[in-house]
């Protein structure tokens, strides 16, 4: 079994300057259709797991759906990643045997309101400490990414970006392996009312923040792109899903350029889904055996996936080292 931690995948990208997909799982054809993509594209893999998700298919369900997917793929360096966790998902985490776990101290416990810079630092530096401790990486967030987080999509909350002195600081106080920022995106399939500019989508942030930070893994979040096509074939076929943008490949690909290690993916996915059960069910109306739609909804996943590695330049890098144990990654803090 190939597991590896998030800081050990991300320091490997660094050194290669690509990026890696960090794809959402919620069951199992989920799980299936990212692990064949990462095996067809010999990618490197970040198999990500939400609160909601964990509620959703429970947390030893999970755990063990994911860590049997690492053991059928020995070739393919897997990380198994607390998506947006509390404190309290981060430690269940960690106990579960994640091998790695994102601390989003950006909101307060409520998940609606901004948290204070020092308290996000006293959290995220909480958990560090805990997890380094056992082996696991750590990503924070600094700034607040509009959608789920707030409550609000079509971009997030103006003035809520990440602040580069800000960034500097919060990363030499808490001893983060990777930094996820606020740039404009949002999380959901409401990202943008029409193709993002640079006025909705600050690019400028990171490569600022990378050129202060040159040696720090920067993630970007809500970083689906939003494929029309999908869209168009999901109202095609008894959708009813609004106009909405999503982040351009060619700007995520402009972020890898300046330090964006990690993207994390999970609306396209969705879509992706979504749009080959709608089509199926509608074309073939007598089919009622779920092994029929969710087999197509799994291969449009892994289509999609499979491009998204070879667009971030994840593809054909999963022989490039050999994952360490949480224990000897332990003896590296």
């Amino acid at each position: 079994m190939a597991l590896a931690t998030l800081r050990q995948v991300l320091d490997e990208a660094a050194k290669g300057v690509y990026g890696v997909g960090a794809f959402n799982v919620n069951n199992m054809e989920q799980v299936q259709a990212i692990m064949e993509a990462a095996s067809e594209t010999k990618s490197p893999i970040i198999l990500q797991a939400s609160r909601g998700a964990r509620k959703y298919a429970g947390d030893q369900y999970l755990f063990d759906l994911m860590t049997s997917a690492a053991r059928q793929n020995p070739d393919i360096p897997v990380v198994i990643h607390q998506d947006h966790g509390s404190k309290e998902a981060c430690l269940s985490a960690i106990e579960l045997g994640f091998t790695s776990v994102m601390m989003d101290g950006s909101l307060m416990e409520d998940n609606k309101t901004p948290n204070s810079f020092e308290a996000n630092v006293e959290v995220t530096k909480a958990v560090v400490e805990i997890a380094h401790a056992r082996g696991v990486s750590v990503e924070g967030e600094l700034g607040v990414i509009g959608g789920i987080e707030d409550g609000h999509g079509m971009g997030g909350i103006g003035g809520m970006l990440t602040d580069p002195d800000q960034a500097v600081e919060f990363v030499e106080r808490t001893g983060v392996d990777a930094l996820a920022v606020a740039i404009g995106t949002s999380h959901g399939a409401y990202k943008f009312s029409s193709k993002p500019d640079r006025a909705v989508l600050v690019m400028d942030r990171i490569i600022e923040i990378h050129k202060r930070l040159p040696n720090t893994h920067l993630v970007m979040h809500g970083s689906s792109s939003m494929p029309q096509e999908l869209r168009e074939t999901i109202n095609q076929f008894g959708g009813n899903l609004k106009p909405s943008w999503g982040v351009p490949v060619e700007e995520i690909q402009l972020g890898i350029q300046h330090g964006v290690r990690k993207i994390n993916v999970d609306t396209d996915i969705r879509l992706a889904m979504t749009a080959a059960v709608r089509k199926l069910l509608a074309e073939t109306p007598e089919a009622f055996d779920p092994r029929d739609y969710l087999k197509e909804a799994r291969s449009a996943a892994k289509e999609m996936i499979a491009k998204r590695m070879q667009d971030f330049g994840q593809a054909g890098h999963a022989g490039d080292y050999t994952p360490i144990s949480l224990s000897e990654m332990q003896g590296r803090y």
